[in-house]
């Protein structure tokens, strides 16, 4: 499930309002968030242990001298690669049970985009990586 929120002067929202569908979140995931946001304590250390995981990711993408990571406030990483093909790489990662988005339009032609998750997705990655070379 995903849930996503924005901040927006009076104005904007008032816009944002009036062409957004009607409901756009399913009432699961609006279940889900609001339990979640009851236990600030367990959504902080959460959102912790994500940014000390994209942090130990992006270090790990920098040490492959064939992909280009940038540096990422999100809870993704979003790569260039400098030598090969995302599409190819995507297929190879897939063919090794891992799911990762690439991008094949301008500007993004040749970008990967990687999912922070937990240490053991990183470690999953990083392995296939490897493997896969550039």
């Amino acid at each position: 499930m995903r849930v996503g929120y924005g901040l927006f002067p009076p104005k904007i929202a008032d816009y944002l309002l009036r062409i957004k569908i009607p409901y756009n979140v399913n009432v699961a995931a609006l279940v889900a968030v609001e339990e979640s946001l009851k236990d600030a304590d367990y959504l902080m250390g959460r959102v912790k242990a994500i940014i000390a995981e994209r942090g130990r990711l992006f270090g790990e993408l920098k040490k492959l001298r064939w992909l280009k990571p940038f540096p990422s406030q999100a809870n993704f990483i979003l790569c260039l690669l400098l030598s090969g093909e995302a599409r190819e790489l995507r297929q190879k990662l897939q063919d090794k049970g891992i799911l990762v988005r690439y991008f094949d339009e301008p500007p993004l032609r040749n970008f990967i985009h990687f999912s922070v998750g937990k240490p053991e997705h990183t470690d999953a990655l990083i392995k296939a990586l490897q493997e896969i070379g550039g």
